[in-house]
């Protein structure tokens, strides 16, 4: 249970919950929410781990003092859901948890994040999570999480001109997004990261 772990970690590091949430700012009904057996949000965990100087897998995966990595590699939770149609909300909540490879892990910054909604099939589908590595910026054709407005998260294939950047989805039912430099900057359009897996759920 994430609750005890925690508790576990700040004892060792000769702290408390209560010390650390009220120095992160974060609520008491968070504590309340992680002894119901609810995962903090990534955000959440991030502060956390930087707090404790630990790493977010080993703080979600810790056992007996060490970090819990299962034979296929590291965890990441999967902390969201990127709706792959319209540009809607990004919920950052943790769904699940997939692995990497210790070699991918290292190669950057990671997150899983799963995909509702039907204008990027039949290539991503609905329920597929897709490993995405953090980057501001991406090469024509790369499939990208883009964030629109600020708040909202979209995944499309991107492609770049001199007047913006268009988002194109593969299915055929819906049309482009087109996005000019003035709105890119405005707005604001940006790149969150580049899909580097997908991964189908049957």
């Amino acid at each position: 249970m994430f609750y005890e772990r925690l508790k576990r970690i700040c004892k060792a590091k000769g702290t408390n919950i209560t010390k650390v949430c009220t120095e992160l700012g974060l609520s008491t009904s968070s504590t309340s929410n992680w002894k119901s057996g609810k995962m903090p949000n990534y955000n959440s965990l991030k502060k956390l781990a930087d707090y404790l100087g630990v790493s977010v897998d080993f703080l979600i995966s810790e056992k007996n003092g060490e970090v819990n990595v299962s034979g296929k590699g590291v965890k990441i939770p999967v902390i969201g859901i990127v709706h792959a149609g319209l540009p809607v909300e990004a919920v950052e909540e943790i769904l699940d948890f997939e692995e990497l490879t210790p070699e991918l892990a290292a190669s950057g910054e990671f997150m899983a994040l799963r995909v509702s909604g039907d204008s990027m099939e039949p290539r991503i589908c609905a329920g597929d999570v897709v490993i995405v590595r953090r980057q501001p910026t991406a090469e024509n054709g790369d499939v990208c999480v883009v964030m629109v407005n600020g708040d909202e998260a979209t995944l499309k294939k991107i492609q770049r001109t001199d007047d913006g950047i268009m988002l194109i989805p593969f299915n055929s039912n819906y049309a482009p997004m087109f996005f000019t430099n003035k709105q890119i900057e405005q707005l604001p359009v940006t790149i969150l990261g580049k899909v580097i897996e997908n991964r189908q759920k049957f």
